[in-house]
């Protein structure tokens, strides 16, 4: 065993960096666990309803299987898996995408959208968990939280991000953040994890 390790207690406790880590793997474990209980309630998988999510959320174009399966980190067979079971249980239909004819977009049927109703609510623990802290540590807290994906993505560990950090409309005047499409200067508060209008800035 390391005694470096970042799961060693005697470790942590004299490193901020490994206790921070180790708070985010608790958090996360919470995560799927609420995941889990609102997927047997409904009698789907988790990553069903990871699924029924993202698509009732994000532009069409995102919501096929190429991207599904970069989104979640899963491969392609696994997230068609999926798509195959929601559309038997009537939840999603398959449309020919306009652009490219060898590839479907997934959309939600009406069936679909109801489920949604019902499961998009599964992490609102986590969020009352953390409402009663001062409003200045959350926004300290969101800022490192965006850079921290930032982070992980550009060393593809993180696949797919949103952030405004990676957008081509992002830009720093000065110790402001600008986004040069809303053209309008931007709070901490006002960073993007999950921008609809992301375009990949070009390295």
């Amino acid at each position: 065993m390391k005694e470096q390790s970042i799961f060693n207690p005697d470790h942590q406790n004299s490193d901020v960096s490994s206790k921070i880590v180790a708070g985010l793997s608790r958090i996360s474990e919470v995560f799927k666990v609420l995941l889990w209980e609102k997927a047997k309630l409904l009698g789907l998988s988790p990553i069903q309803i990871q699924l029924l999510i993202f698509i009732a959320y994000h532009k069409p174009e995102l919501s096929n299987v190429s991207h599904l399966a970069k989104e979640f980190n899963l491969t392609k067979p696994t997230i068609s898996d999926a798509i195959k079971v929601l559309h038997k249980k009537g939840m999603v239909v398959r449309k020919k995408s306009t652009t490219d004819n060898r590839s479907y977009i997934i959309k939600l049927t009406e069936t679909g959208k109801n489920i949604i109703q019902e499961t998009d609510d599964f992490a609102n623990p986590i969020k009352k968990g953390i409402q009663d802290i001062d409003e200045a540590k959350l926004e300290h807290l969101f800022a490192t939280l965006s850079k921290v994906i930032y982070q992980l993505n550009r060393t593809g560990i993180l696949t797919v991000q949103r952030t405004c950090y990676g957008c081509k409309f992002y830009s720093k005047k000065k110790d402001h953040h600008y986004c040069n499409l809303l053209e309008s200067t931007l709070h901490n508060t006002d960073i993007r994890i999950d921008c609809p209008e992301f375009e990949p800035r070009s390295n």
